[in-house]
């Protein structure tokens, strides 16, 4: 089994935000679910550059979540990891209604606190959830509230918490020796991750494989907020304890479960798609600017921001920048801006393309890393 447990996957985020909080009543007079919520909790020492205060869930302000999913956490993977989902929901409670919008991993995109350009998924490897948070709020000039990452054995444990979802598959296939028939079908953990990881055999490629992302998001979160998901809650909070990271309090999620739970239940699913493009024998996802300034401007107004103009059809890469070709390095970083020897990952991106949390991955085209799993 060297690839199928790969997280495709996503989101903690959107789940864990409506299932501790839609719960909340109903459990927090179990010391184990107040204990889970603390145990996931991991607070990050940033200020974000595009609010001048804070957001307050409690005064019910719209906000907005970064979903992550890390490839690490099963298979012996221990290190850092990369975010090879990346999902960015807002959720407006006035207008009762939630975005959420998938990011390709191979985005070419500035990576803040960086210095230079690479693909979106290495930000989280670079610099852990505080790079990767930055380096979405830039890409997509809004500010990124909160964030929660799950890894794949959290995802796996998940879908089976609540009982498997169910969706209707166009096609027959097989994924590393795991078969998902065609039909209305009853997905459990593997089959799960085979249906949102798929993409070779998928005519639409990766776009087809992340609109399947988001609807197996969408089948958790309305198992999760279902009277079967509070029947389950033991199930889902171990699930996530140790699988889990995010920093929404539990005083937070008792506040969207009050105050925001219709806006969950109408969820606008988006794509922000580029075009695929080799640069120093790498491949890459090239943003079109002006459609990258229309998501822009609509996540903006979901977060009730004004239209920024100065975005407007603005490209932010000048591709001079990028690690590529023959150029070698290191990098450390710890959420902070200081160096780290504790917490360095090396890259050596030369002939072999080699990125600082190597593996061979089958489906990443033009790209190839060493050290497979």
């Amino acid at each position: 089994m060297n690839l199928w447990k790969k997280v495709i996957l996503t989101a903690l985020g959107l789940v864990l935000v409506s299932v501790a909080g839609f719960c909340a009543y109903g459990i927090k007079m179990y010391s184990d679910a107040t204990g889970t919520v603390k145990g996931v909790y991991e607070s990050i020492d940033r200020t974000s550059k595009r609010r001048e205060t804070a957001v307050n869930i409690d005064a019910q302000e719209p906000f907005s979540v970064l979903l992550m999913g890390i490839d690490t956490g099963d298979l012996g993977r221990t290190e850092q990891g990369r975010s090879d989902t990346t999902m960015v929901v807002t959720i407006n409670p006035k207008e009762k209604k939630s975005t959420m919008i998938s990011l390709d991993r191979d985005i070419l995109t500035d990576i803040v606190g960086y210095g230079t350009e690479d693909k979106l998924n290495h930000a989280y490897a670079f610099g852990g959830a505080k790079m990767a948070i930055d380096t979405v709020e830039n890409l997509l000039d809004i500010p990124i509230d909160n964030y929660v990452s799950i890894n794949m054995k959290g995802m796996k444990d998940l879908i089976d918490a609540v009982g498997g979802i169910e969706v209707d598959n166009p096609f027959e296939f097989t994924l590393d020796g795991i078969t998902v028939p065609k039909g209305h079908i009853k997905l459990d953990s593997e089959t799960g991750l085979a249906y949102a990881r798929m993409r070779e055999e998928d005519p639409e490629g990766d776009i087809g494989r992340q609109r399947r992302q988001r609807e197996v998001v969408e089948k958790i979160v309305n198992k999760v907020i279902s009277l079967d998901g509070v029947a389950k809650y033991r199930k889902i909070l171990d699930a996530v304890k140790d699988n889990v990271k995010t920093d929404l309090t539990w005083d937070n999620m008792v506040d969207i479960q009050k105050k925001y739970m219709p806006a969950f239940k109408d969820i606008d699913s988006l794509q922000l798609e580029g075009e695929g493009q080799e640069i120093g024998g790498i491949y890459y996802q090239i943003l079109d600017p002006t459609k990258l300034y229309d998501v822009q401007t609509n996540l903006r107004a979901q977060l009730g921001l004004p239209e920024n103009k100065e975005m407007q059809a603005k490209d932010n890469s000048n591709y001079s920048n990028y690690i590529g070709g023959n150029e070698t390095g290191s990098y450390q970083y710890d959420g902070t801006g200081v160096s780290d020897t504790t917490n360095s990952y090396g890259y050596a991106q030369d002939a072999a393309n080699t990125d600082p949390n190597s593996y061979t991955d089958q489906n990443a085209a033009n790209e190839v890393y060493s050290g497979g799993y």
